[in-house]
């Protein structure tokens, strides 16, 4: 495969020449700028090439290509559009064949993360279900704070027949639509009622895209008949916008204030989160550590801000964390979270940080996270705030009594990691941790492991060693089934070159295997590990801890009880994906399971590993608690037994104010 590279792409140039307006073409403007006459549609998809975004002096394109499924909202409107604007090289805007609306996103999302934040990728859909299935995708994507533009058609504004196909007919309200439905999920909203109104709607989601704080899922509701609607457009509408991104700095009030309790604590922790990779914060990060000695834990977002083998790097935290960095946040006297949400996953539901007298300072862009845990508030970009926090640190680090506790500890658990990852017997069925151990062995710095729900994240998080700051890819905001597949198609467009890895278990696989077909034809060689292990894993165990036995949770036969406890379902998924255009490698050991992703990996086609899994659970066990509700009644003594072991560790829980 090709070399590591830098994903951020150089400065585009300018988007091609517009093409010679229908309709009348140019006309001269009332201050002498000019107009254009274009459908709505049409003036979209060229405002949209013009958009740029630039940090550092680097400019990005904002918005890389649109994804769409077409139907009678969308087809006439945007559809036409794309066609007239051009495709192929040197289009104006690229358009990506999607099969699943909810799918589009998520690739979209992928790609976005990978390019931290700095590009994204619009989606456009028909009104209808085409419309709907978008909100899962949105969730996804504004509870990640990640950008993703959508573009779903809308029922008529000019209600020439009604109802319309689709149309949802409101008893209280003449104006409401299925997209309403976006609303809540989507950073900002708009509906594009007249031509005229796009204008100031476009440059409204551009400003929500480009901001890091605010950024998210953006909805421009297009009416179907607004869409093929000609307009005469200024042209200052099309002129080339660069959104700049800041870094913005600290206050300096704020930043003496958390120099001198970082100084004034003997146990210090840094939380990493999400924010550390997309302010590109990780060697500012690596820079303060090594001054200071400070250990450094990190949320599933944040997992790879320091590399697995740096000697202050502890691994996850929380309850997928690892010993000894939850072993340390239970003692610790100050917490630096940086660019972290404070998720009851990370804090495991407020039992982690035990310390009677803890503090917490909140290194983040967001004012909403600034003050969370009762924080002291340093409101920056990660980058900058890590900079101006080391030189304002100079000369200080951690006494080397600590120092030595928690190298210890990672020693200790790194032996552990190894015994979890690797088999006593290579010509045995792998389990689930020797699966990840295989794939450690194989990837090299610049693959990309993504993965979203189910059992492997918490295996991935306390176990996978991370060499690169995009190397580790887990939507775990969301911890959306069906993420991906989709996620690594975006991944791929986003790094071309870099080996793209989707691990999947069965459950998600059947959740949404559809744009497997989208890599086929898009030529992209991403991998997918497809692990058989005949139903819901991570619920299931989860349902065994609190109580549930495991109901509804395996793939089987219904047993003569009428509870699914017969055998295992005859399905073949391997087969399956080779019919949607994989090719299919099966193994049956860690041996030939090793083998096979290596094979994989040199290969450049669409790939898929089929592997079924021992059910033998080798991983740690969970290091923290997660509080999940337990029935306060029952009759059945394991949900009376959960019961009593969940009141003793919900009694832990305590409020950092």
């Amino acid at each position: 495969m090709n070399a590591p590279r830098n994903d951020a792409p150089p400065r585009p140039a300018s988007p091609p020449a517009h093409s010679p307006a229908p309709e009348g073409g140019d006309r001269p403007g009332p201050a002498g700028g000019g107009t254009r006459r274009l459908t709505v549609a049409q003036a979209l998809i060229r405002f949209l090439a013009c958009q740029f975004t630039e940090r550092d002096g680097r400019r990005h394109r904002l918005i890389d290509a649109v994804w769409g499924v077409f139907g009678h909202g969308n087809v006439a409107g945007i559809g036409q559009a794309l066609v007239e604007s051009g495709q192929g090289p040197g289009a104006v805007l690229p358009f990506r064949q999607g099969r699943n609306e909810q799918a589009m996103v998520h690739a979209a999302v992928g790609f976005a993360r990978q390019r931290d934040r700095l590009s994204a990728q619009a989606v456009t859909t028909s009104i209808g279900p085409g419309a709907t299935n978008l909100v899962t995708g949105a969730a996804l994507a504004t509870i990640n704070r990640l950008p993703v533009l959508l573009l779903p058609g809308d029922t008529f504004a000019t209600r020439p027949a009604d109802p319309v196909l689709q149309q949802l007919e409101h008893p209280s309200a003449g104006d409401v639509s299925v997209n309403e439905a976006l609303r809540p999920v989507s950073r900002w909203f708009d509906r594009v009622h007249r031509p005229e109104a796009l204008i100031p709607a476009a440059l409204a989601a551009m400003r929500v895209l480009a901001d890091p704080v605010e950024t998210g899922a953006v909805t421009l509701a297009l009416p179907q008949d607004v869409q093929a609607e000609a307009f005469d457009w200024p042209e200052g509408f099309f002129a080339e916008r660069v959104w700049q991104v800041p870094r913005q700095a600290p206050d300096a009030g704020a930043l003496a204030a958390a120099a001198e309790a970082i100084r004034a604590a003997r146990r210090p922790l840094i939380v990493a989160g999400g924010g550390v990779h997309h302010s590109e914060a990780e060697e500012a990060l690596r820079a303060l550590v090594e001054d200071t000695g400070i250990p450094v834990a990190s949320t599933q977002a944040g997992k790879g801000s320091l590399r697995h083998d740096h000697p202050c790097d502890l691994g996850g935290i929380g309850h997928t964390g690892t010993e000894p960095a939850d072993a340390l946040a239970r003692r610790a006297d100050l917490v630096l979270g940086i660019g972290t949400r404070w998720t009851d996953f990370t804090t495991a539901s407020h039992t982690l940080f035990a310390h009677p007298g803890v503090r917490f300072v909140n290194l983040t862009n967001s004012p909403a996270d600034a003050h969370k845990m009762g924080a002291l508030a340093l409101i920056a970009d990660a980058r900058a705030g890590l900079a101006a926090l080391r030189k304002a640190l100079a000369g200080h680090r951690v006494e080397a009594g600590y120092a030595a506790e928690y190298a210890a500890g990672k020693e200790r658990w790194e032996a552990r990691v190894a015994a979890s990852l690797t088999p006593a017997d290579e010509d045995a069925r792998p389990t689930q941790t020797q699966v990840i151990g295989a794939l450690d062995e194989v990837v090299g710095e610049e693959d990309v492991v993504i993965n979203a729900a189910g059992s492997m994240p918490g295996d991935l998080h306390k176990l996978w060693r991370a060499r690169h700051r995009r190397q580790y890819h887990l939507e775990y905001g969301y911890s959306c089934m069906g993420y991906e597949i989709p996620a690594a198609i975006g991944v791929a467009l986003a790094a071309p070159g870099r080996p793209v890895w989707a691990l999947v278990g069965d459950g998600t696989y059947l959740m949404n295997p559809t744009e497997l077909v989208t890599a086929v034809q898009e030529g992209l060689g991403i991998n997918v590990v497809l692990v058989q292990n005949h139903g819901y894993a991570s619920i299931g165990g989860l349902s065994e801890l609190t109580g549930a036995e495991r109901f509804g949770t395996a793939y089987r036969h219904r047993a003569p009880d009428g509870s699914y406890t017969g055998d295992p379902l005859p399905v073949d998924l391997a087969a399956n994906a080779a019919s949607l255009g994989l090719h299919v490698l099966r193994a049956g050991t860690y041996r030939e399971l090793r083998a096979a992703l290596a094979a994989a990996r040199a290969d450049e086609r669409p790939t898929c590993v089929y592997v079924e899994t021992d059910p033998a659970d080798t991983a740690p066990e969970a290091q923290a608690w997660w509080d999940v509700p337990v029935a306060g009644a029952a009759s059945r003594p394991a949900a009376r037994a959960a019961r009593e072991t969940y009141e003793r560790r919900a009694a832990e829980r305590r409020r950092h104010l």
